[in-house]
C-alpha cells in the first residue's frame, strides 16, 4: 500500500498537534471573548492557530499563511499565487457548547484554487486529507496518541447516482434561504452538524449535498473543498457556476455562498440556483 504523500502527512501532523491544544483548553477551562463582529473566540482558537502558523512557516518557508485570527488581528500577509488558509477551530460555538463537531482546517491554495487540505475533528480523532493528483486519505489518531502517518489509508468515496436525497446542513446557522432551497428540490432528509466537518458527510456517503448561502469565510471551506474535489466531488457557486475560488482579499476573504456535491451527485441545471 502506498504511503501518504509527505506534504499531506505534514498538514495532518500539524492539525493533530493543534487538536491537542484545543482539547487541553477544553479540559482546563475555556475563556470566551467576542470579536468586533460578535463571533466568539477563545484561547484555543489563538493558541492552535499560532501552532499551525509556526509549523507551516517552518515546513513551507516563503508560503504565506492566512489564518482567521491573524486576519481578525490585522496581521495577515497578502495572499500570493500560493498560500495557506487556516481555521484552527471551526465551530467555536460547538466547542463552547460542549459538542464534538468542531474541526481544524488547513487548506493550500494555488492560483485561486484549493488544491490540498486536511479536515480534522479533534474530539473524534478523525481525519480526511487529500489533494489534487494526490488522492484522499482517511485516518484516526486520537489526541492522546502519537501522530503516525501509518494510521491513514487511501479513501475512495462512494459515488451516488441521480439527484441528492440527503443534505448536510449547519447545526447553528441553518437559515430560511437554505430551508427553502431544500424544499424546492424535494430534499427532506437532513444531517445537521457544525463546522467544516460537514464535508466529511459527502465523503462517506452520509449526505449528497451541502448548500450554504449564509456567510462563510475562505478559511472555512478551502480544506474541505480540496479534499472533496480530490475525491471527485464539486463545490460550486450558488448559481451553478464554479468552482468556489480563493484569495479574494478585496471582499475580506468572504465566500459568496456555495453548493457542495458528493462524488457522482448531479443537480439539474435549473436546480442549482439559490
Amino acid at each position: 500500500m502506498a504511503a501518504m504523500p509527505e506534504m499531506l502527512a505534514e498538514l495532518a501532523r500539524l492539525a493533530h498537534g493543534a487538536g491537542r491544544i484545543i482539547l487541553r483548553v477544553r479540559e482546563t477551562g475555556i475563556d470566551v471573548r467576542h470579536k468586533p463582529d460578535t463571533s466568539p473566540v477563545t484561547q484555543a482558537d489563538e493558541q492552535s492557530e499560532a501552532f499551525i502558523e509556526a509549523g507551516l512557516t517552518r515546513a513551507f518557508p516563503g508560503v504565506p499563511v492566512i489564518g482567521e485570527e491573524l486576519v481578525a488581528a490585522g496581521r495577515a500577509p497578502a495572499p500570493g499565487r500560493r498560500f495557506f488558509l487556516v481555521d484552527p477551530l471551526d465551530g467555536t460555538k460547538e466547542f463552547v457548547a460542549g459538542r464534538d463537531s468542531f474541526s481544524t482546517n488547513i487548506g493550500l491554495v494555488e492560483d485561486g484554487r484549493a488544491v490540498a487540505g486536511v479536515v480534522h475533528a479533534p474530539a473524534r480523532g478523525a481525519f480526511f486529507v487529500g489533494g489534487a493528483g494526490l488522492g484522499v486519505w482517511r485516518g484516526t489518531v486520537k489526541a492522546e496518541e502519537a501522530f503516525s502517518a501509518d494510521a491513514f489509508r487511501p479513501w475512495e468515496a462512494p459515488r451516488r447516482q441521480g439527484p441528492p436525497r440527503t443534505a448536510a446542513v449547519s447545526f447553528s446557522h441553518l437559515d430560511e434561504k437554505t430551508l427553502a432551497w431544500l424544499k424546492a428540490r424535494g430534499i427532506t432528509q437532513e444531517k445537521r452538524m457544525g463546522s467544516a466537518w460537514k464535508f466529511s458527510l459527502l465523503l462517506t456517503g452520509e449526505a449528497d449535498v451541502y448548500p450554504r448561502f449564509g456567510p462563510t469565510s475562505e478559511w472555512d471551506t478551502a480544506a474541505g473543498q480540496a479534499v472533496l474535489e480530490a475525491a471527485g466531488g464539486r463545490v460550486l457557486l450558488p448559481d451553478g457556476s464554479g468552482p468556489l475560488t480563493y484569495g479574494h482579499h478585496e471582499r475580506k476573504f468572504l465566500n459568496p455562498g456555495f453548493i457542495a456535491l458528493a462524488p457522482g451527485v448531479e443537480l439539474p441545471e435549473e436546480g442549482l440556483g439559490a
